[in-house]
């Protein structure tokens, strides 16, 4: 029984294709809390371009890792994963089931996944170096130079996230691998009994209902949200690279009308769905369900509880 792993649930799926209201039916016939797989929600005061679920949308389900950074800190995959586990291990004590529901799949994999982030390759002295480089050439100049070396590391780590381009680099000039290789070469054996689920629906649908939340979160305010943040001089950090942040600071810049910007943020959000849902299908042993209107909402949502019960033996 020592060794016995700690269930965990896992709701994935792209943006728009209904994981919220969904979730917090599950939790609530799991007994179960969750904690959040989107990396943006972590900031506060990003709530309507995040989809950040409301407190009266929550219906007395706890909820973890919403709102704990101001928009100008910066936010890794191991920062992610340190506070996870943390979080399993306090619902698991509470008697409670952990369950993680989101879309940023990387962050979810290194909760799941033995990724150590190769702590023993340090070299200060090149740190530094590239350290003194990102100031003098700039930002754009040390990414491209990991796009050279580890592109899919580049693909992964945004330009403006100098702290982690600079990390894999230095792994890279310490061991002579890239990060993706250390990450590829690491056990694939799930850390926890993982039910991982995850929600898809017919293209064409889920982009209409992707346009449509954009129109809606427009509507409820999400411009004078982000003026907000681009009037505090928020420039050169991650989270103003969200999408429906960065296609309206264009328009504050005077670079792009405001609906030529909506009309960029609706193709960027598709773009990004379509990309969630490759990775989540290349990376992890997910077990989907079709979320195809029309669906008989109750209907789906036994057929997941049930496939999520035999799997824990609930």
């Amino acid at each position: 029984m020592k060794n016995k792993k700690q269930p965990v649930v896992i709701l994935v799926g792209p943006t728009a294709v209904g994981k919220t209201n969904l979730s917090i039916e599950l939790a609530k016939a799991l007994n179960a809390e969750i904690i959040s797989g989107d990396s943006m929600q972590v900031y506060k005061g990003m709530d309507i371009g995040t989809a950040k679920i409301s407190e009266q949308e929550t219906d007395g389900v706890p909820h973890h890792l919403i709102d704990i950074l101001d928009p100008a800190d910066s936010f890794s995959t191991a920062d992610y994963q340190g506070l996870v586990r943390n979080k399993i291990s306090e619902i698991a004590n509470r008697g409670k089931l952990p369950m993680i529901v989101g879309g940023t799949g990387l962050y979810i994999q290194s909760v799941l996944y033995d990724y150590t982030f190769t702590e023993e390759a340090n070299d200060p002295a090149f740190r530094e170096e590239m350290q003194k480089a990102a100031v003098q050439k700039g930002a754009e100049f040390l990414h491209a130079k990991l796009a050279a070396a580890d592109p899919e590391a580049a693909k992964a780590i945004h330009p403006n996230n100098t702290r982690r381009v600079i990390r894999a680099l230095e792994i890279l000039h310490t061991s002579g691998k890239t990060m993706s290789q250390h990450l590829k070469e690491q056990k694939r054996e799930l850390l926890y009994n993982a039910v991982l689920i995850g929600l898809a629906m017919d293209r064409d649908t889920l982009y209409e209902r992707i346009n449509q939340r954009v129109d809606l979160m427009m509507e409820a305010g999400l411009l004078p949200e982000v003026k907000q943040l681009y009037d505090r001089k928020l420039r050169d950090c991650q989270s103003i690279q969200a999408i429906g942040y960065k296609e309206l600071y264009a328009y504050f810049d005077g670079f792009v009308t405001l609906f030529e910007a909506v009309e960029q943020l609706k193709q960027n959000s598709r773009r990004y769905a379509k990309r969630q849902l490759t990775w989540f299908r290349n990376k992890m042993p997910i077990e989907w369900f079709d979320m195809t209107p029309p669906v008989d909402m109750e209907l789906k949502k036994k057929e997941i509880f049930t496939h999520i019960a035999g799997k824990l033996q609930l």
